[in-house]
């Protein structure tokens, strides 16, 4: 739950706040800049995980529109004569269709009724954008009906909506048409029927549904609040496609992205791992459509103005499930596993003469996308991951030099797989290390140092996959994230280091997810927005371009924990801003004074911004309700309230318990620019 509204300091006592242990001095060396914060600092991951992507950001509507599931129609109730067929169709990698012909009485009909992702949900007034392939396999004319219905209506009909299509042709030829339903509905379905009269007979072939506002008006596009959603972060990066669905279960399981790409229509079903990864939370229907595909990500990512990061298979397939290493490709048959690697890089940034190219130009983007990194492998460990990366690594030093490389450093931030990796890593010369972590509130509360020590040379850092995990509490909730926020002042302060990183999972179907805790909640009528979403799109709307040096003045060290504070400053060039971000995750509320040292006597904040997120009931952290407040403090009012002696300025803040602030000073006149220091 989000709420914007305007807060005084003043209020601040009227809310109860409890007072604290004695009053923290911050300093913050405003005459110092430290490391470039890089702009891919704060971004997304996507895996089609929770039905993130068929039954969620991919908005189509129709479940198995072209008839592949391995049960041919599962989705679907049939009724009449409808008979499956896999010979002749109109796309060689998606061959069933369905035939339909006459039910052999007047008063008996055939068709089909297809369920959806959880139902069908209908808005009054929307349109819907209807497309299928159908021919004429049998006599003078077929008549199809398609309807939007409600089977629950209690009204005199179920009908909401229908369109009437008269297919001639013997050919396969594509049809289009628009369905306004009257009224809104959850759980519609999609209804087609062989009209009378019906002595014919009619083929047909992808049935999709999407609605006509989509995602910037895409057709066939993404579903326009949850990518909305998505760009309402800011993000600097966009990781796609996975995660696990990478690996795939066994090697025909793998994500392969050329099979993602061209039409639409003859993109190929996969299966999804998470299907069966767990049996508690089992769901047979879970496919991957390819609907959403790499063009569609690269767009996304061009969309948000985020850098996309593919992540590519590295001829391994999900260790946990195949701990056998036969299971994998051999590490002397790698040729198509590097060649789709270096074919990936000329479909994004090629020539529109080259092949590649040619393609992306073909599907509406002539202009290269600007792919600069690449991620070989998901979670992979031990000896079998590193022999196979390194042929990877050779050849794409070789064939596309500007190409950033991303290595892995296992599933888990330490023990014998990350000691094992992070030598290698440097030895192969990756540019970047992934590095995960699903941990417990304690690990999330003391980790906001751990950067703090890692080598300034050699490989960067990137945390790809990371989210609290409540102890016995693995669901989201309020203080989860405000620990995400504590930790994520380390990320910052340590932006030398590390350059990117990603919470994970993003999106959550409440009726058919597996993992939890997740960004963002979502059903067929909307979507929530958790708390570990604002922490995000707080750090990434406040990144900053450079760190500035903040400290406990009681002890010179980072302000990380100290009392149950934590804290990171940063200076944003385009604007001259002072960015504060000040972590309170004890029950107690806390002062600070911030203690800055300007550079220059005549250096003055002159302005401030304060965004406040807090729990909407701090008795109980246990829940995932938040406030979001944004007050802007006047210049006379800020002049009233910060103390200025030679290049010192003081300012006094309290601190809520159990909250998240972010000050934003604007300043008379910025730093000039530095080296980072040695």
């Amino acid at each position: 739950m989000k709420h914007i509204f305007a807060l005084s300091v003043a209020m601040l006592p009227i809310l109860g706040f409890a007072e604290g242990q004695g009053a923290h001095t911050i300093d913050i060396r405003a005459d110092r800049m430290g490391a470039e914060i890089q702009p891919t600092m704060y971004g997304l991951f996507f895996e089609d995980i929770n039905y993130g992507a068929d039954g969620g950001l991919y908005a189509e509507m129709v479940k198995n529109r072209s008839f592949e599931f391995p049960q041919s129609l599962m989705g679907w109730q049939s009724f009449g004569k409808v008979e499956v067929k896999d010979q002749g169709g109109p796309f060689d990698r998606n061959p069933h269709y369905v035939s339909l012909s006459g039910a052999g009485h007047r008063s008996k009909y055939t068709g089909l009724e297809n369920e959806g992702f959880f139902g069908y949900a209908l808005k009054a007034g929307e349109e819907y954008r209807l497309t299928f392939y159908a021919r004429l396999a049998a006599g003078e004319l077929g008549k199809l009906r398609f309807e939007l219905v409600d089977p629950a209506s209690g009204g005199e009909t179920v009908v909401l909506a229908k369109a009437d299509i008269k297919v001639k042709s013997g050919e396969w030829t594509r049809y289009e048409a628009l369905l306004k339903p009257e009224h809104s509905v959850e759980r519609g379905r999609l209804r087609v029927f062989l009209r009378k009269p019906d002595e014919c007979t009619v083929d047909l072939e992808h049935v999709s549904l999407f609605p006509v506002d989509t995602w910037k008006g895409r057709p066939g596009g993404l579903r326009r609040d949850l990518a909305q959603a998505l760009a309402d972060i800011n993000p600097g990066v966009f990781r796609f496609p996975g995660g696990c669905i990478v690996e795939g279960t066994e090697i025909p399981d793998r994500y392969r992205w050329k099979t993602t790409v061209g039409p639409v229509e003859n993109r190929p079903l996969n299966i999804n791992r998470w299907q069966f990864e767990f049996p508690h939370r089992f769901y047979p229907d879970y496919y991957q459509s390819g609907g959403l595909g790499f063009y569609e990500y690269f767009l996304l990512s061009e969309d948000m103005g985020a850098a996309p990061l593919p992540v590519l298979n590295v001829g391994m397939v999900c260790q946990y499930q195949n701990p056998d290493p036969s299971s994998h490709v051999a590490a002397d048959s790698l040729d198509e596993y590097i060649q789709d690697a270096i074919d990936l890089v000329e479909f994004a940034n090629g020539d529109t003469m080259t092949v590649w190219g040619g393609l992306r130009a073909d599907m509406g983007h002539p202009a290269p996308f600007g792919l600069k990194y690449l991620a070989i492998g998901n979670e992979q460990w031990g000896p079998e991951y590193v022999e196979r990366l390194e042929p990877f690594v050779k050849a794409l030093r070789k064939a596309c030099p500007d190409i950033t490389i991303i290595g892995s450093s296992g599933p888990s931030p330490d023990g014998d797989k990350f000691d094992y990796l992070w030598p290698e890593m440097r030895r192969l010369d990756v540019d970047l290390v992934d590095e995960h972590y699903y941990c417990n509130e304690e690990w999330f509360r003391n980790s906001a140092t751990r950067y703090d020590n890692y080598p300034r040379r050699g490989p960067k850092v990137f945390a790809g996959e990371y989210a609290c995990h409540g102890k016995g509490r693995k669901y989201n909730h309020y203080n989860a994230a405000l620990l995400e926020a504590a930790f994520m002042t380390g990320l910052e302060r340590n932006a030398d280091v590390v350059q990117m990183a990603t919470y994970a999972p993003l999106l959550a179907h409440k009726e058919g997810w597996q993992w939890r805790p997740d960004m963002i909640w979502f059903d067929n009528m909307g979507h929530r927005l958790t708390s570990s979403y604002h922490v995000q799109q707080l750090y990434s709307h406040n990144r900053g371009t450079r760190v500035v040096p903040l400290t406990d003045a009681a002890d010179g060290k980072p302000m990380a924990g100290q009392d149950g504070i934590y804290a990171t400053a940063a200076y944003d060039e385009p604007s001259g801003d002072y960015i504060v971000k000040l972590v309170n995750t004890a029950d107690a509320g806390r002062e600070v004074t911030l203690n800055f040292t300007m550079r220059r006597k005549t250096d003055r904040l002159t302005g401030l911004t304060r965004t406040l997120m807090l729990s909407k009931d701090i008795s109980d952290v246990d829940n995932d309700e938040c406030t979001v407040t944004e007050t802007v403090v006047p210049g006379e009012a800020l002049d009233a309230a910060i103390t200025v002696k030679d290049s010192k300025a003081n300012f006094n803040e309290t601190l809520p318990p159990y909250s998240f602030t972010v000050l934003r000073f604007s300043a008379r006149k910025g730093p000039e620019k530095f080296r980072p220091r040695k």
